[in-house]
């Protein structure tokens, strides 16, 4: 039973989020102006790129315009490590983030105070949206330090005036000792890492459900409707999903209602775009592709049309919540993280989807992409539900091709299907590794 509440959700600035179009479109473009004149003028990079475009500041007359701008990527941020894109004084600076630098040099940001406090005020409105209010417990199990996504939640939940506790990640005993010891009425945190808690729990004869959880934001993963119905029922609350970047400013960018038809994204102070990946064309509205965003409002690091390689598209309806602000769907894939098999495009959301349908499976799976001989492999290692493995009769040769076949059916190609037994497969108290390639590209 959902212990979830509708009637608590609430617009937390409704002057900003409730905008119309045409006020809102004449503050983007004021904005915009104003933060690619102070780029052009205290980053060099920026003033280069622009140059080399053949753009100048004073091009940009409408919103139209921000296509004659260049647009800036990962490798960008890397080539300017670590602080050559800040465009504010370092005495201006009073905190810095980091990417986790897994594929390559890390992206360092450096923030000001109004980054701050834009970002406080972001994470705010999506707490809001799940019901978060100033008398509220909000437990933050997202990794601190240089990842932005404890410090976002935290912010967020100080701004409304709520109790923040800074858990972090990790220690899964003690996050469980503080869910019932010291209650709180929401949890941050990744997807994968709330299963494993309710998972937990369940291995101590606990119900998850006894926990007086209500609800919170879920992200810095990709994860679909079948986990979110896990989660859900697992915990009795309301699942909602929240979207940012370290390079843009962390959790918040967007995030979504209590509708759930899409990420609410502060328009504000992000504009966004949606690109074909390949020509780099803008796509006409509601059309699928490459997520850009502009900060319009940054001062310590701004970024003006940073390719974020995240599939989605974008919704301009005005939401049931009352919200006018862009709505982003929820990611599908990212332009650099498809995995080609055979020659067949397959995202792992595909093989996802399929493992979170099946009841006899747990939340907890890996996908091993491999070339044994001359042709790639995919080994699927997906791990049988607690109650299913009690179950002495099931049919493990005939469940394994079971699996293998709706899985061929989503992705258009076989798969070696590999039975795990319960809990036997690794764990993420942060951001859930569901994917090894094991090829040798050199």
């Amino acid at each position: 039973m959902s212990k979830f509440n509708e009637e608590d959700v609430y617009i937390f600035n409704p002057e900003r989020e409730c905008m119309s179009r045409e006020d809102l479109k004449e503050l983007q473009l004021k904005r915009l102006q104003k933060v690619v004149k102070y780029a052009y003028e205290n980053v060099p990079f920026y003033q280069n790129s622009f140059d080399k475009a053949g753009v100048k500041p004073e091009d940009i007359k409408s919103l139209e315009d921000i296509q004659l701008l260049p647009f800036i990527t990962k490798d960008d941020l890397r080539n300017t490590y670590p602080f050559d894109l800040q465009a504010a004084p370092k005495e201006d600076w009073v905190e810095v983030h980091s990417t986790s630098g897994t594929t390559g040099i890390p992206t360092v940001v450096a923030y000001t105070q109004n980054d701050l406090d834009i970002w406080a005020e972001c994470t705010a409105r999506g707490l809001a949206s799940v019901g978060v209010h100033k008398n509220d417990i909000v437990n933050v199990a997202y990794g601190f330090g240089l990842f932005t996504g404890g410090h976002g939640a935290q912010y967020g939940a100080q701004k409304i005036g709520a109790l923040a506790v800074p858990m972090s990640s990790g220690n899964t005993q003690r996050q469980m000792n503080f869910l019932k010891d010291f209650p709180a009425d929401f949890l941050c945190c990744t997807p994968s890492y709330a299963l494993y808690l309710a998972e937990s729990f369940e291995k101590e004869g606990i119900d998850p459900q006894s926990v007086p959880l209500k609800g919170g934001l879920y992200g810095a993963e990709m994860w679909t409707e079948e986990i979110r119905a896990k989660l859900e029922n697992k915990f009795g609350i309301s699942a909602q999903n929240i979207y940012g970047l370290t390079e843009v400013i962390g959790p918040g960018v967007s995030t979504e209602c209590h509708i759930k038809d899409g990420m609410h994204i502060a328009e504000d102070h992000f504009y966004p775009e949606i690109i074909d990946p390949n020509t780099l064309e803008v796509l006409p509205e509601g059309s699928e592709g490459e997520i850009v965003f502009t900060s319009l409002t940054k001062t310590g690091m701004p970024v003006i049309r940073y390719r974020t390689k995240d599939i989605t598209s974008l919704k301009y309806d005005k939401c049931d919540c009352g919200r006018t602000t862009v709505r982003m769907s929820r990611i599908t894939g990212r332009s650099d993280d498809m995995l080609k098999v055979k020659g067949v495009i397959v995202f792992p959301k595909q093989i996802e989807e399929v493992i979170m349908k099946m009841d006899e499976l747990s939340p907890a799976y890996q996908i091993i992409v491999s070339r044994p001989g001359i042709l790639d492999m995919i080994e699927v290692q997906v791990e049988i539900d607690q109650a299913t493995f009690k179950d002495s009769i099931i049919d493990l040769e005939g469940f394994k091709h079971k699996i293998a076949k709706k899985i061929k059916e989503a992705i258009g190609i076989g798969v070696k299907v590999t039975l795990a037994e319960p809990y036997s497969l690794p764990r993420s108290e942060g951001k859930a590794v569901r994917v090894i390639d094991k090829r040798d590209f050199s």
